[in-house]
């Protein structure tokens, strides 16, 4: 054979044995070519510099170029590899862990965990990123060797890097790759791809700097990890740089505190939050809302317990396959319990509690269920990730024929709530089995395509734009992932609907068809916030602190501008509260400019000035928060105003 058939998007042809993956792409996309950073040959990602492999039948070639997911993977992959290089240049005798690449982190796009001889602390930081650029101006190339195992021991004994030989032990059986940068002292244990030569490299930050453990065990080495992040270009970086800088000022940690919402205190354990009375305020309007539309959409709420016997998460797979991330098992009267980390086994107890036929589905459960991970305290974040949250948990239970319309309503459930909280751009993913061999998923293969088939179904009748994700879905059924995009253009994945085939067979769940027989239902999961608390974090940083009037846990503060207008003040209180309204009125003997500086700082949507013009004329003057005064007018009038304005969930305070 002296020629490899070669597909290329919908165009065919060949090149010569022993052509590179690149010289395959020139050959059909000269563009391509220039800007490609590796490639996808019959689906395994290739280096551009690898030779073609040389099978039976046509071989397809995907460039992965810029723009897109798996080059911004690329990308940073690389460039986390560029930092480990510059930090062994630095200081000779660092020891390297793991150093992957981060797509879906809005803070960090890479890190890398490194020893080092001595401390590293933030002021090594802009050392580091500079050599890390002298390195990239160099062109360094990047070079895969294929090797066998007792060969990569060897190498990386020689270099006294315990933590990959650990790493190699656990993880290679035959052989696998190493990745060299040349002229640098760098040399990883990596599946790669890579770019071709550190010159690709043109937009990069380091970020912060925490300690880790290795594998997260706080037993074993305590490591650095070095963050940062990368871009195609610098207009993208350092777009990404201001946006970050406007997210710190909308750090919900920060805001949190400055508004009174909430605390986490190490005297009660770090990832348990304490909901302060004005937090508690806009999580109940959360709830109470959501609780709306869950009865419009007809689902049932259970409540379940917070522990379970230990032999219920045997059943359910978590003691195999979660166990870390669960805490410790307790024992009562010899029979041992554990928390919970997810509500599913509970919803499907009361499914199991009756006989079901076919008639009696769907049936849907939903609960706001707290639930409790041991998530180590070095990945705690806030809100974001804790060890104690609660989730706006469903679970349907379906007739294979009923998945389409369940789905169906799921989004439009989901729709509906993300656009009344004002998030204008929402992404939909559907991630399925693929074209992969299907060892790791359960369930039978029509299954599998009926389940698929009615989700892509689902969001094309509502021509709903998505991205299929092939390869991606979880190993017991297809899922729709949705995120959105907050008000500085971050995104935060919160919904999903999954389908499972797995827990219903475990389970051994089942209903009376038509035919008189036993079938085995579809189980969906669906979650909106995906929990209360994280959704509540990205709501806080996505309005920067300045909820909608229904939301806000404070609507109108009543500022009177003397002591002497404090009963009519507090009169004009009294009747908003009567109507409804959260309202204080502040009658410190205060200046009004302070005292309206203070509403301002706690993001009231409403201050009403009221002095001896308002008394005498029973009036008052209505100031809003961002657009200031909007003159004088009635009590009643601002009454009828307001209950529009909580009535509509609006999201701006347009009182007319």
């Amino acid at each position: 054979m002296s020629d490899i058939s070669v597909k290329y998007g919908d165009r065919a042809g060949s090149v010569p044995l022993g052509a590179t993956v690149l010289d395959a792409i020139k050959e059909f996309d000269r563009d391509a070519s220039k800007s490609a950073l590796a490639a996808k040959v019959n689906g395994e990602e290739f280096d551009l510099d690898r030779e073609l492999p040389s099978l039976d039948g046509a071989v397809e070639i995907e460039a992965i170029v810029p723009e897109t997911r798996d080059g911004l993977e690329v990308l940073r992959h690389s460039t986390a590899h560029l930092l480990a290089a510059a930090v062994l240049d630095l200081y000779p005798g660092t020891k390297l862990g793991i150093g992957p690449a981060l797509l879906d982190d809005p803070r960090y796009g890479f890190f890398y965990d490194v020893i080092t001889p001595e401390p590293l602390s933030v002021d090594d930081l802009p050392k580091i990123e500079k050599r890390m650029q002298q390195m990239a101006k160099r062109n360094l190339k990047y070079r895969r060797e294929d090797v066998a195992k007792a060969k990569i021991l060897e190498i990386f004994k020689d270099r006294s890097e315990p933590l990959k030989c650990e790493l190699i032990d656990e993880k290679v059986e035959g052989s696998a790759t190493v990745y060299y940068i040349d002229d640098s002292p760098f040399i990883d244990f990596c599946l790669g791809p890579h770019v071709p030569h550190t010159g690709k490299l043109k937009a990069f930050k380091l970020l912060a700097l925490s300690g880790a453990y290795w594998k997260g065990d706080a037993e074993r080495e305590q490591m650095q990890r070095i963050y940062g992040t990368a871009f195609f270009s610098k207009e993208e970086l350092d777009a990404w740089l201001k946006q970050r800088e406007e997210a710190a000022k909308r750090d919900h940690r920060k805001l949190g505190q400055e508004l009174d919402l909430f605390s986490i205190q190490d005297d009660y354990g770090q990832g348990l939050i304490l909901w302060h009375p004005k937090g508690g305020i806009v999580r109940m309007e959360m709830e109470n809302f959501l609780k709306e539309k869950l009865q419009e959409h007809d689902y049932s709420f259970v409540y379940t317990p917070h522990i379970a016997k230990r032999d219920l998460w045997k059943v359910s797979g978590h003691e195999d396959n979660y166990a870390d991330s669960m805490f410790a098992p307790t024992t009562i009267e010899d029979t041992e319990f554990r928390l919970k980390p997810m509500n599913c086994p509970f919803h499907i107890g009361i499914y199991k509690s009756s006989k079901r036929s076919y008639r009696d589905l769907p049936q849907r459960y939903s609960e706001m269920g707290t639930v409790y991970r041991a998530e180590l305290s070095g990945t705690l974040h806030g809100l974001m990730r804790v060890r104690g949250f609660t989730v706006d948990d469903a679970h349907l239970f379906v007739r294979p024929d009923q998945v389409l319309a369940e789905v169906g309503d799921c989004l439009d459930f989901a729709v509906d709530v993300f656009e009344t909280y004002g998030f204008e751009k929402v992404n939909f993913e559907l991630s399925v089995r693929g074209e992969a061999e299907n060892k790791k998923f359960l369930g039978a293969d029509e299954d599998w395509e009926q389940a698929e088939a009615a989700l892509a179904k689902a969001l094309n009748e509502r021509g709903i734009p998505f991205e299929r994700i092939e390869g991606e879905a979880a190993f017991y059924g297809p899922k729709i992932d949705i995120k959105v995009e907050d008000a500085i253009g971050r995104t935060w994945q919160l919904g999903t609907i999954q389908i499972d085939f797995n827990l219903p067979e475990r389970f051994g769940l089942e209903y009376v068809g038509e035919d008189n027989h036993p079938h085995r239902p579809f189980m969906i999961h669906r979650a909106l916030f995906g929990s209360v608390e994280r959704f509540f974090g990205v709501l806080l940083e996505h309005f920067a602190g300045a909820f909608p009037f229904w939301l806000a846990p404070v609507q109108v503060a009543v500022l009177p501008i003397t002591d002497r207008i404090n009963e009519y003040a507090e009169s004009v209180a009294e009747a908003l509260k009567k109507a409804g309204f959260r309202v204080e009125a502040n009658t410190r003997s205060d200046k009004v400019g302070a005292k309206i500086r203070d509403a301002q700082m706690q993001k009231v949507p409403f201050m009403l000035i009221v002095g001896d013009q308002e008394l005498e004329q029973g009036n008052i003057a209505v100031r809003e928060r961002s657009k200031g005064d909007l003159g004088s007018m009635s009590v009643e009038d601002f009454i009828e105003g307001a209950a529009r304005l909580k009535a509509s969930r609006s999201l701006s305070n347009d009182l007319a």
